[in-house]
């Protein structure tokens, strides 16, 4: 087993509330940073300045400069509300649509079950990085196209876990209740099958978030995602990468934001993950 697993078994349900509270927290203070960013840039993050090509760090630009001169700071700032919002709409719509048509399969079967099976299995039987590299080499390269190349494969994770908990559920003496009461099958789904799953389904959503930025970034960082000049972390990795010796910095700033966000976003999902376990088990 692993150690880190081992150890958070045995903290009590109000330690593991605390902790994740406390990654929330973070979590809500990176995605209001994201909000505000633009308003708090030292300077025009899409500006020029051969003056500055490649600079170090100084005290017009505290974190350097890239081979264009533009302040690296102010670009990461900038990139946080794309990589980060772009990561946690995906994730809702993957969620949302995914939990819709495994609850459609689940509660009718039949044709309908096996043709929305059949369409993930598909889709599982690729790696997903792999086929959103195909989907977006063909769509061509923007923030939309990668969003659309990750969401083809996205949504089979909350089909499935859906779908289970509605085969689970349908045939309770409580939804036959709501049937005999004359409920219509989308009633029983949002009223009564919906709130006794949401919370598997919001916990794995949450673990996916780090997960889909670094999705996000990868596709960028190829030149399939967002376009120059439009700052992202793993475009601008991509567009520095080449000067990594010259000015490590315009590589090394979003490199490290990257990793400082997704694993507060990972810990997040594990923490309520872990959570949860606790709250069942009582």
């Amino acid at each position: 087993m692993n150690p880190f697993r081992k150890k958070t078994k045995q903290l009590t349900r109000e330690q593991l509330r605390r902790r994740m509270l406390i990654l929330l927290g973070l979590a809500g203070i990176l995605c209001v940073f994201a909000l505000v960013a633009p308003y708090l840039t030292p300077n025009d993050p899409n500006l020029p300045n051969a003056a500055y090509m490649n600079a170090a760090p100084c005290k017009e630009f505290p974190l350097g400069a890239d081979r264009y001169g533009r302040c690296v700071l102010s670009r990461v700032m900038i990139g946080a509300r794309t990589s980060i919002f772009s990561a946690v709409a995906l994730v809702f719509l993957t969620f949302v649509a995914g939990s819709l048509l495994g609850m459609l399969s689940g509660w009718y079967g039949g044709v309908l079950d096996a043709v929305i099976m059949r369409v993930a299995d598909i889709f599982l039987a690729f790696p997903q990085m792999v086929l959103a590299i195909a989907v977006a080499g063909v769509l061509g390269g923007s923030l939309l196209n990668a969003m659309i190349a990750l969401g083809i494969a996205g949504w089979t994770i909350y089909a499935r876990l859906a779908r289970v908990h509605t085969m689970a559920l349908k045939n309770e003496p409580f939804i036959l209740a709501a049937r005999m009461n004359g409920s219509s099958g989308l009633s029983i789904l949002l009223r009564h099958i919906l709130p006794n799953m949401i919370g598997p389904l919001l916990v794995n959503a949450v673990t996916q978030i780090g997960t889909t930025m670094i999705g996000i970034a990868g596709l960028s960082f190829l030149g399939l995602g967002v376009v120059p000049p439009n700052a992202e972390w793993g475009s601008m990795i991509n567009e520095a990468r080449a000067y990594v010796q010259l000015a490590p910095w315009s590589v090394f700033v979003p490199a490290v934001a990257v990793i400082i966000t997704v694993m507060v976003f990972n810990y997040l999902g594990d923490a309520v993950r872990d959570y949860s376990d606790v709250s069942e088990a009582k």
